[in-house]
């Protein structure tokens, strides 16, 4: 069995999102075991602390906040919507600048066993709102078919590389807004469904006027315009699925628009000459219609009697009857028509009696939608009018009818006679033909009359056009039934005496010679009508054929227009035809390069307009007007681009409407052709050309500008190529390029050099001066740097093309490292120390390149007797230490230490110096530099003075008791050798004491043969020498104190006696603890004399009690007075000849107590015994 692996994943980052705006983040695992609902919990990782997790909020704990986002999360600030049970999404509505960082989406395990993945992250970016949406609020008044502008200012100084879409909407209350017409993010141009129609008759337009500004512009405006606009923009970036995100969407203030509408009302009134007429009289009723602006307004007008419809005329002025009225129309016996934008005509041109009743109009406003469809508005009608039709009675009224010309009058045998009359001898093939026949004699008041008219064409063959019979019923000819039965031909009776003819859309057929026929009837006795005579009348017409001299023409007087500007084509058609004529004209245009020619609009005969499907483009800037007293079509385009370069010719179709409403085509002609050049604007562009030359140190800016001094329009877009040229290469390498629409591109060079990171462009407010920073510059960015400027201008087809380009002069730069102001105190010292004391060497920094520079510093010595100096020790940069060789000499490595009390000041301490220390010290001190890499670099070193360091020992200051003294014993007795030390050359030195004895050699011939015997020597570490084997048990050594030594020599013999000294050596440690001797003296020698122990007077004298106090007391003061005589004497003798000194060269004031050497088991008086120094 194959278990599922567990997969998180989360929406791809990095993902862009401004600071306040709602953000939404997803996440879906998948691969689970367990429950379909599966809980999701939210982590952010913060920049300040990359490692430390801060959790959000979670499906299933609501204790899982931290403390910062608990109160967001319980009002709903953050939360986690879920789609369904394997995926949720994070909301967070109002996105904080501390809410950038790297988020983890984590499911907890629902599995039997770990296995794939279970968390996910992603980085959300949180950037400044820059969205800037500004528009003047104001309140216009407006007239309907007034024009409206409104401006609206977009800005954003997002770093990143976003589009802006803008957007104007229209709202009126709390109506939804209804978008009117808006600018994509890709630049696409669209209208709102209710401004579509308008936008492609150029009615709504949205322009930009400059860098942030964009217009819009409503032209005819209409009442349903009014209410308040406003624009919207959103700013859109590119998420890394290449989906376009809106991050946020900003509306201006509003402008309140009203729209105050033309006067819409209308009246209506019904007029006819009289109410009365007798049957077979004619009636004209003629409704009347009152309103402004008639002709820019659609009207449909009914017609009614008795409340029954008799015909309809909508906008277009066709007539549409009503049953028996449309076959009264097609006999000629009605007429329905407008006569103009305000009078509709209803004519019956025989009453009948069954005509008497109620007659009125209706009229009604239509509007017209976008579709072209008609709704039906306000309706009105006037009072109805009613007639009496009478019938014939047995007068005749006889009444002259006149019309303008008279062409021939004839007076025949019988009663009556007649006048012809025409409109015109000779008429445009199309126009109508109409005739009179009027009876100028009297006739019969029984008698009736028929009418019968005729043609007689040019070859003389006659045919009846129409007859009318005594009884008034119409029998139209052979050749004219089918004519006459769709209302090309009428005949009426205007009056009892005057009849006329009237031929419609005459043809060339119709030309020939016209005659009127009448014959006089009258009833006999026996009831039947007898013809009682016939008189005719003629006159002759001419037809022109509409073909005759056809023929087109197309003009222009501007053969070439530059971009945006605009240009007429003429279609003129000859001969010049009443507006009536129907003649159809097309233009038709071939492309700039290429060979086929396409129908572009079409003016139809019917005065229609109908567009190409190959050009649509051309319907939103292409107008196309007929003249209203001729054919000739113009042709106006405007903002003229490539698309409308090309050839064009207009065709001409010449139709003719035949009586039954069909159409004929009687010949086309196609005009010459004519060239129409668009060209692109001259530009204007102009880059400043000087150079400069610029010197910098490396870490500072380098800036470059390129100013465009002048442009060819204002609307002008720039994109900016910046080069650096190097002296090694041929050709400048590309670093950066802003295109037209402000992207980046960035060049080969700026991701070889690592650039991208430096490069900062900015372009100022005017427009023209853009600049180029290269942040934290490097020796290796010096070179010669130019821009490459192109000048790109929206074509009217709402295409970007190029239109120049220049480069502008050269910035040499010149980028150096700082110069080199390391200085080092040059002085040179002596110093002279004792050894073991302390010394400080100091190495101060005068001056440096740079407060931010590092420093190292190493020591290093010269001493006496080696080739070269060596190291002592080194502080890096990185406040490293690091012991040189020579520094484990002498234990030196730990008596040193380096400090740094100051900046620029480094002290070598040397602890507890040693001789080996001595020599010539100097510092080398290097500077380093961060170069904008990051990476540090040694700029310059400098050496200081040197310092000569001379470690001396202590000046031996010795001095040991010199004086010489006498000293007699008795044999068996002890003797002292006192060994004093005056004075030490140090506190801490050790003493090594020796005491020798100088007698004479046994056996030698000579008094002055002596020889040194070396009685006891104690170390200075307290260790005592081997005794020689006579002095074995007899020594006894004795330190009284620091300075002052005692050696005892016991039981004395007589081969004790001889001169006695000591020798003091005076040992001190060095540094290191090892002892060297500093200085050594010897004493003044001590004569002892030891006395043999035979039969004395001293023992006779201790044998007798009389004789010891006779000889031990009583001679005392005697001695006393003659010792103190005798050094009397002394003393002055002394003072004369300052041969005699007392210890120290002080003078013996006062004398010792003698030394008695008694015994108190021996009755034997005491043995007085002076000898040299037992005087101090």
């Amino acid at each position: 069995m194959a278990l599922a692996q567990r997969q998180v994943t989360v929406q791809e980052g990095p993902l862009y999102r401004t600071e306040g705006s709602h953000v939404t983040l997803w996440c879906r695992v998948s691969g689970y075991q367990g429950p379909a609902e599966q809980n999701f919990q939210w982590s952010i990782y913060l920049p300040s602390a990359p490692e430390r997790e801060v959790q959000i909020v979670s499906t299933a704990d609501p204790s899982f906040p931290y403390a910062i986002y608990t109160q967001r999360v319980r009002s709903r600030e953050i939360y986690v919507e879920r789609l369904q049970g394997d995926a949720a999404r994070l909301h967070i509505t109002k996105l904080q600048d501390r809410d950038a960082g790297e988020y983890e989406c984590h499911t907890p395990t629902t599995d039997e066993r770990y296995f794939g993945s279970y968390s996910a992250k992603m980085n959300l970016v949180v950037i400044p709102d820059s969205l800037r949406v500004t528009a003047v609020p104001q309140t216009l008044n407006k007239v309907e078919r007034d024009s409206l502008e409104l401006k609206c200012e977009v800005s954003k100084s997002t770093a990143q590389h976003s589009h802006v879409s803008i957007t104007w909407y229209r709202q009126r209350g709390s109506e939804p807004p209804v978008e009117v017409i808006s600018l994509s993010r890709d630049f696409v141009l669209r209208a709102g469904s209710t401004y579509a129609q308008r936008q492609a008759t150029g009615d709504v337009r949205l322009d930009k006027v400059g860098e942030t500004t964009s217009k819009l512009t409503i032209y005819n405006l209409h009442p349903s315009d009014q209410g308040e606009f406003y624009c919207e923009a959103a700013e859109w970036i590119q998420d890394p699925d290449k989906s376009w995100y809106a991050m946020t969407r900003k509306r201006s203030q509003g402008t309140i628009v009203n729209v105050q509408a033309t006067d819409k009302e209308f009246s209506v009134r019904l007029e006819t000459e009289k109410r009365i007429y007798t049957m077979g009289e004619p009636v004209e009723f003629r409704c009347i219609l009152e309103a402004q602006n008639v002709p820019d307004r659609y009207f449909s007008i009914s017609w009614a009697f008795n409340s029954s419809l008799i015909a309809s005329l909508g906008p277009n002025a066709v007539p549409v009857l009503n049953n028996e009225f449309a076959q009264r129309e097609a006999l000629g016996q009605l007429k329905v028509a407008k006569e103009s934008d305000n009078i509709f005509v209803l004519k019956i041109y025989r009453l009948r009696l069954e005509d008497s009743g109620k007659y009125n109009c209706r009229v009604t406003e239509r509007e017209k939608t976008v579709t072209g469809d008609f709704i039906d508005k306000e309706s009105k009608r006037p009072k109805n009018i009613p007639i009496t039709v009478l019938p014939l009675s047995n007068c005749w009224v006889v009444s002259v009818y006149h019309l303008p010309c008279v062409y021939a009058f004839f007076s025949l045998e019988t009663s009556i006679s007649l006048e012809i009359t025409n409109n015109a001898s000779n008429v445009l093939e199309g126009e109508s033909l109409r005739f009179g026949c009027n009876v100028r004699s009297g006739f019969g008041l029984q008698s009736r009359l028929s009418v019968t008219w005729q043609l007689v064409d040019k070859q003389n063959r006659r045919n009846e056009i129409v007859r009318l019979d005594r009884d008034g019923t119409l029998h139209p000819g052979p050749s004219y039934a089918e004519r006459s039965s769709y209302g090309g031909i009428q005949m009426e009776q205007v009056r009892p005496s005057a009849f006329t003819l009237e031929i419609f859309n005459s043809v060339k057929a119709d030309e020939g010679h016209y005659e009127c026929r009448v014959a006089e009837w009258t009833r006999t006795l026996d009831g039947e009508w007898q013809m009682v005579g016939e008189r005719h009348a003629g006159t002759p017409v001419s037809v022109t054929a509409l073909e005759a001299g056809f023929a087109v023409t197309a003009i222009s007087r501007t053969p070439g227009v530059t971009y945006n500007e605009s240009f007429d084509l003429q279609c003129i058609i000859k001969p010049h035809y009443p507006s009536w004529v129907p003649v159809s004209v097309t233009w038709r245009f071939q492309p700039a390069g290429s060979t086929e020619f396409h129908d572009l609009v079409t003016f139809t005969r019917d005065g229609g307009v109908q567009w190409g499907d190959r050009y649509a483009s051309f319907r939103t800037r292409t107008a196309i007007e007929k003249a209203e007293s001729s054919n000739n079509v113009r042709l106006s385009i405007s903002r003229a681009s490539d698309t409308e370069a090309g050839k064009y010719q207009c065709v001409a179709e010449l139709w003719r409407k035949n009586y039954n409403s069909s159409w004929t085509r009687l010949a086309d002609r196609t005009s010459n052709l004519l060239e129409i050049r668009v060209l692109r604007p001259v530009t204007k562009l102009q880059v400043s050309k000087s150079k400069r030359s610029i010197t910098l140190v490396e870490n500072r800016p380098i800036p470059l500008n390129c100013s465009v001094k002048s442009q060819t329009s204002p609307d002008s877009h720039f994109a900016v190529l910046w080069y650096v040229h190097k002296p090694s290469d041929a050709d400048g390498k590309l670093i950066l390029k802003t295109t037209h629409s402000s992207a980046f591109e960035y060049g080969t060079y700026a991701e070889e050099e690592g650039l991208r990171g430096r490069l900062q462009f900015e372009r100022s407010a005017s427009g023209g001066l853009f600049s180029l920073t290269v942040q934290r510059a490097e020796v290796r960015d010096s070179g010669s740097y130019y821009c490459h400027v192109e000048e790109w201008l929206l074509s009217p087809n709402h295409a970007w093309y190029k239109l120049a380009e220049e480069v502008s002069g050269r910035t040499e730069v010149t980028v150096k490292q700082p110069d080199n102001r390391l200085q080092v105190n040059q002085t040179h010292k002596n110093v002279t120390i004792l050894e073991n004391q302390w010394v400080t060497l100091e190495c101060l920094v005068s001056s440096r390149t740079s407060p931010s520079s590092q420093l190292s510093v190493e020591w290093y010595i010269w001493r006496p007797g080696h080739p070269e100096k060596e190291a002592v020790a080194r502080l890096s940069r990185q406040s490293i230490l690091r012991y040189g060789e020579v520094a484990a000499l002498g234990n030196l490595r730990n008596r040193l230490h380096l400090e740094s009390p100051s900046p620029g000041l480094y002290l070598l301490t040397i602890q507890n110096a040693t001789v080996w220390d001595s020599g010539a010290y100097d510092c080398r001190v290097e500077e380093w530099l961060l170069d904008p890499s990051d990476r540090w670099y040694k700029r310059a070193e400098d050496l200081s003075g040197i310092i000569t360091l001379i470690v001396k020992q202590p000046d031996p200051t010795l001095q040991v008791d010199t004086a010489t003294s006498n000293l007699t014993v008795q044999e068996k007795e002890s003797f002292p050798l006192d060994c004093s030390i005056l004075s030490r050359s140090s506190q801490e030195s050790h003493f090594a004491v020796a005491w020798y004895n100088l007698r004479a050699k046994e056996g030698g011939g000579h008094s002055e043969e002596e020889e040194r015997e070396t009685v006891l020597s104690v170390g200075l570490d307290a260790v005592f020498s081997q005794e020689a084997s006579h002095w074995e048990g007899r020594l006894r050594f004795q330190r009284l104190s620091a300075v002052l030594f005692r050696l005892t020599v016991l039981q004395a013999g007589v081969a004790d006696t001889g001169n006695y000294s000591c020798r003091v050596e005076e040992w001190l440690a060095d540094p290191n603890g090892v002892w060297y001797r500093l200085a050594e003296e010897e004493s003044g020698a001590v004569a002892v004399h030891v006395q043999d122990a035979g039969s004395t007077l001293q023992s006779v004298i201790c044998s007798n009690d009389a004789l010891f106090y006779f000889v031990f007391f009583y001679p005392f003061p005697i001695f006393g007075i003659l010792i103190i005589t005798i050094l009397l004497v002394r003393f002055k003798s002394r003072n004369s000849s300052k041969n005699s000194e007392g210890k120290n060269g002080v003078p013996l004031l006062w004398i010792k107590e003698p030394h008695l050497n008694y015994s108190p088991t021996c009755l034997e008086p005491p043995v007085l015994s002076i000898h040299p120094g037992t005087i101090d």
